[in-house]
């Protein structure tokens, strides 16, 4: 039995919910859970198109069947756990992510459909007794999956997925300079990481996509690496290339086995040799006035054209990349398009910047100054 609404907004459990067999029950506000709610088959679900809803209590639920259709999502202050299967529909499940105990499990067996860049879960994902699986895993509105493959069945593992900078994390204790790594290893990522815990030796298969900029650490694909912040060591340590697949506008790398709970984050990096075999060669400076007027409204770079296959990079004056571009065909009108920036989008302000042209099928590099007027 439960007790009734809590001020006309939400579900208050002071008892014991039992769901049986192929019983469906169905929540449309807030539910707290200070009761029994862990002996249940058939399906629990949460339903709303206008607000979020939030579950909360002292006793963590189990449920056999989930699902979630809540657009604005289903807010989680207490641990819940999935016997069988959680269905996404619409909406992500959040997680506080300065709360690794709070997180949604998946026990043995239990797996997931419907993940989507709508609808996953924006923190914490848990596995029980599961020797490979895929986290649901993402922020914002992106779907940014990690893979565990281990040698022998995890007791527990957990990951979630930062769009963060890792050298400025907001929900850790330090940072992880990008600028420290190890032998093997020419850059590291500024743009995303992810947690993971375990402790049986793994391999893990990250993703990218346009968003993560995997042209700035690399070339070509066999350039790309897993890379992670050594507890010990205190750098990033290569991690290794097993299997790599896509192109660098999506795809996904497979590391070397490893043991998990070494390395604090996770992300890609790249090698320390991409740029020995291109020539480089200095053009005229460029003056860039994106103003409408029809007259140096976009940055138009000579010799571009003979290599479609090319990547266009900006750096401020202070040296950070707020703009990237792959197969550029003269679109920048001095607006940022990285994290490195206060606001992706934002016109860029007055000022000098250096660019750096790359033209993968000449083995080139052009590079030069822009001046930007808007």
């Amino acid at each position: 039995m439960y007790g009734g609404l809590n001020a006309q907004n939400a579900v208050h459990n002071y008892g014991n919910i039992q769901v049986h067999g192929d019983a469906m029950v169905g929540f449309h506000m807030d539910v707290i859970n200070d009761g029994t709610f862990d002996q249940n088959m058939g399906l629990v679900g949460f339903y709303n198109e206008n607000a979020a809803i939030t579950l909360s209590g002292a006793f963590p639920p189990i449920f056999y069947d989930t699902e979630i259709a809540v657009d604005n999502g289903l807010f989680i202050e207490t641990p819940i756990a999935v016997i069988n299967n959680s269905n996404f529909i619409s909406g992500n499940i959040f997680t506080p992510r300065d709360k690794t105990d709070i997180h949604i499990k998946y026990m043995e067996d239990a797996f997931y459909t419907g993940e989507s860049s709508t609808s996953k879960v924006n923190g914490y994902s848990l596995i029980e007794k599961e020797q490979s699986f895929t986290f649901p895993i993402g922020d914002d509105n992106r779907l940014r999956p990690l893979t565990i493959t281990s040698t022998g069945i995890n007791t527990l593992a957990k990951g979630a997925y930062f769009y963060e900078d890792p050298n400025a994390p907001s929900t850790f204790q330090n940072s992880f300079n990008t600028d420290i790594m190890g032998n093997g290893i020419f850059s590291v990522s500024y743009e995303e990481f992810w947690r993971l815990e375990g402790s049986v030796p793994s391999k893990v298969t990250l993703t990218w996509d346009e968003r993560s900029n995997v042209g700035v650490l690399g070339e070509v694909l066999r350039d790309l690496k897993v890379v992670g912040w050594s507890k010990e060591e205190q750098q990033w340590v290569n991690l290794g290339n097993t299997n790599v697949r896509g192109e660098m506008i999506r795809g996904e790398i497979t590391s070397d086995l490893f043991i998990p709970n070494d390395y604090e984050i996770l992300t890609i990096g790249g090698n320390e040799d991409i740029y020995e075999t291109y020539s480089v060669k200095e053009l005229d400076n460029y003056y860039l006035t994106p103003n409408g007027d029809g007259k140096n409204d976009f940055l138009v770079i000579d010799g571009m054209e003979t290599s479609p296959n090319n990547t266009l990079e900006i750096f401020d004056r202070n040296g950070l990349l707020v703009y990237y571009k792959a197969n550029y065909t003269n679109e920048f009108n001095g607006m940022a398009n990285t994290k490195r920036v206060v606001k992706r989008g934002d016109g860029l302000p007055s000022g000098i910047y250096f660019y750096l042209a790359t033209l993968k099928d000449t083995q080139k590099k052009h590079q030069g100054y822009l001046y930007i007027n808007p």
